[in-house]
């Protein structure tokens, strides 16, 4: 095999499929990229049996052929070429050569026999807009769970309705939730995918302008596949029942209080920090203001106040985690954030609160991002 290719766009190619490769493997093949080079240019894959990365570039092929080298070995070589067209060839003692101006590496070949076979994708399928599928995920993708003793709370629930795509996370603690438009095929269909696959959907596509994303296969190896331009990325679904979050969503929001979003991040912020960790930081909402109060180790206590407005209901306080508010006022992307306080039937049990966008003092956000915190117990 021997072929010439544009170095930024190879560069470029093989840094996209060896991102979700995990850093360690327990398979030395699993961290190879297969290239295969035909008249029609190159294909690059990777692949862990978990998720998988292809794409299509041009380049000029004299001798077809397929290679299997080690990716992030690759990558890193790729990135730090001179500005000068790439040459790759597999020489006569099956060893491949990678050329560039003056610079020449020598890579071991990996067995290309013994490489999996790379998923299709052939099922129901819709497109998406780019840049709100991209924003949707980076606002719900952070309240996942990162604890894999529970693996369903470790993923993102997609969830298909008409003409509408959901996308759901939760730790428990937490619930975060967006809807994005679905144009295609007007089916029922959940999709559980892991997180950190599909933060990296987000960070490659976000601005592609269309994502195609299609469901396949059945028992123990259904996968979903993302496909934008010559990209596309599939994931093996995680298997489980995720809860039903979204009955903890209220119907009525007549009680909140509205607040400046970057005022309110800059306060959590300065006041947590004499807070020790994990412990609740306290707030009051009053008619004009939040109140943060902290107190820390015995050397440290802190407040401040930020201007707010309160309807609907009387003064309130209650603890919160200060990281998983500035996280969810992160996820706002808007100049104000409305704080909803909703009720409970449970008496002994303390209500979450809603987080919704504001694009003004006494107007409401237009997008469908809801995040629900529960609050934490104070103690006096």
């Amino acid at each position: 095999m021997r072929f010439q290719v544009n170095r930024d766009v190879f560069s470029e190619a093989v840094s996209f499929v060896v991102k979700l490769l995990p850093q360690r493997n327990p398979q030395p093949i699993l961290a190879g990229v297969l290239i295969e080079a035909d008249g029609s240019g190159l294909t690059l894959s990777a692949f862990d049996y978990e998720a998988s990365a292809r794409t299509t570039i041009e380049a000029t092929v004299d001798t077809p052929g397929t290679i299997l080298v080690h990716g992030r070995l690759l990558s890193d070589i790729a990135s730090r070429l001179p500005n000068a067209p790439i040459e790759i060839a597999v020489e006569e003692d099956g060893s491949i050569s990678v050329t560039c101006g003056s610079a020449r590496f020598t890579l071991a070949a990996m067995p290309v026999e013994e490489y999996p076979s790379i998923p299709e994708v052939s099922g129901s399928s819709g497109v998406v807009p780019a840049d709100d599928f991209g924003t949707a995920i980076s606002q719900v993708g952070f309240a996942a769970s990162r604890d894999d003793v529970t693996p369903v709370l470790t993923g993102v629930q997609l969830e298909v309705s008409g003409h509408n795509l959901s996308l759901v996370a939760t730790d428990r603690y937490r619930v975060s939730l967006r809807d994005v438009p679905w144009d295609g095929e007007s089916v029922e269909a959940t999709a559980l995918v892991p997180a950190r696959t599909l933060l990296e959907v987000g960070k490659t596509f976000g601005h592609a302008g269309t994502i195609q994303i299609a469901f396949s296969g059945a028992g123990d190896r259904e996968i979903i596949a993302f496909t934008a331009g010559n990209k596309t990325v599939t994931s093996l679904l995680i298997k489980g029942n995720f809860p039903p979050v979204r009955r903890l969503f209220p119907e009525q929001t007549d009680h909140y209080a509205v607040v400046n979003t970057a005022d309110l991040v800059e306060a959590v912020r300065r006041v947590s920090l004499v807070l020790d960790r994990a412990a609740p930081l306290r707030f009051t909402f009053s008619n004009d203001s939040v109140t943060m109060d902290a107190s820390g180790s015995e050397h440290a206590r802190a407040s401040e106040s930020v201007d707010a407005i309160l309807s609907g209901g009387d003064e309130v306080t209650l603890g919160l985690n200060p990281q998983y508010l500035i996280e969810a006022l992160g996820a706002v992307k808007s100049e104000f954030v409305r704080v909803t306080f909703t009720s409970s039937d449970n008496a002994n049990k303390l209500s979450p609160v809603l987080i919704t966008s504001q694009t003004s003092v006494d107007q409401a956000g237009l997008d469908s991002f809801k995040y629900l915190l529960q609050p934490n117990l104070l103690l006096r």
